[in-house]
């Protein structure tokens, strides 16, 4: 029991039972609403954190795996072709339709280094293909980027050495989501052509692009150019390169030409021939 003194000097008691013991309504409500503030607050940080750092993965994944793609092309290029093989390229460019009727940019690369035996039979020592395609079973709306590798010259000699030729040539996906692939073959001041079947060109451009694609005029799907991954390629890196060197001529030729051009020249009077120099004039005998 709780004695106190109220008012008229009338003492009175308190029971426990009649004081309060919790928080009121609004007390309660105050508190949920700031907490409910507080944690909006943290949830946005947090959002904003995780969009800027999924932005900044998404900027590295952009150009990382691109890159390693068009690095793997160059390092098939190098190794199978070189200037005393016998080697093939083909290029084949075309339009690949997806399953929601999207007309995508699709290329093939094929290399090819071949060689003869005593009967001057040939045989395929070495084949890389390099080619992007549509899978239906897949739920990505894009291109699969394929490559194979067959021939006598085995690519993993543990792995491939007790396998079949039809389980050597397997075509084995690298990437998908692929929404522009290009390839191009490039001569020495030729505009870039994307058909090529015979002797490996100077160099091979290749584009790719996961970026999305927009409709064109045409009905086609293209990508910006800005989102393009390309990278020009020389195929035989141990040619000899002819230099021409361009310049203007140098005032000692420009006086060793004029001088040769006066030893050249003779005086001629009365049928004689006067060299430069000499002491006697020219003119008409009196």
């Amino acid at each position: 029991m709780i004695s106190g003194t109220v008012s008229d000097g009338v003492r009175k008691t308190f029971s426990p039972s009649r004081m309060r013991l919790g928080f009121s309504l609004a007390e309660v409500l105050a508190a949920l609403t700031i907490g409910a503030m507080v944690i909006v607050a943290v949830l946005g940080i947090y959002h904003r954190a995780e969009h800027s750092a999924s932005a900044a993965l998404h900027r590295l994944d952009h150009a990382r795996l691109p890159g390693e793609v068009l690095q793997r092309i160059a390092e098939d290029l190098d190794r199978i072709i070189c200037s005393s093989s016998d080697a093939k390229v083909t290029i084949e460019n075309k339009l690949e339709s997806t399953a929601s009727g999207k007309l995508i940019p699709a290329a093939r690369l094929a290399i090819t280094r071949t060689i003869r035996d005593v009967r001057d039979r040939e045989h395929t020592f070495e084949e890389v293909i390099w080619q992007s395609s549509y899978n239906y079973e897949s739920l990505i709306d894009g291109l699969v980027l394929y490559r194979s590798h067959s021939g006598i010259n085995l690519e993993d000699k543990v792995l491939q050495q007790n396998k079949y030729d039809w389980e050597r040539e397997l075509f084995v996906p690298i990437c998908s989501g692929v929404t522009f692939f290009k390839i191009s073959a490039s001569g020495a001041g030729a505009a870039p052509v994307e058909r090529w079947d015979g002797p490996p060109p100077p160099g091979i451009v290749v584009e790719i692009s996961f970026a999305e694609p927009y409709k064109g005029v045409d009905g086609t799907y293209e990508v910006l150019d800005e989102e393009k991954i390309a990278r020009t390629i020389a195929v035989d890196r141990t040619r000899k390169i002819r230099f021409n060197i361009v310049g203007g001529t140098s005032t000692r030729d420009e006086g060793k030409d004029e001088g040769k051009e006066e030893a050249e020249d003779t005086s001629v009077s009365d049928g004689k021939s006067v060299p430069p120099g000499s002491s006697e004039k020219v003119g008409k005998r009196e």
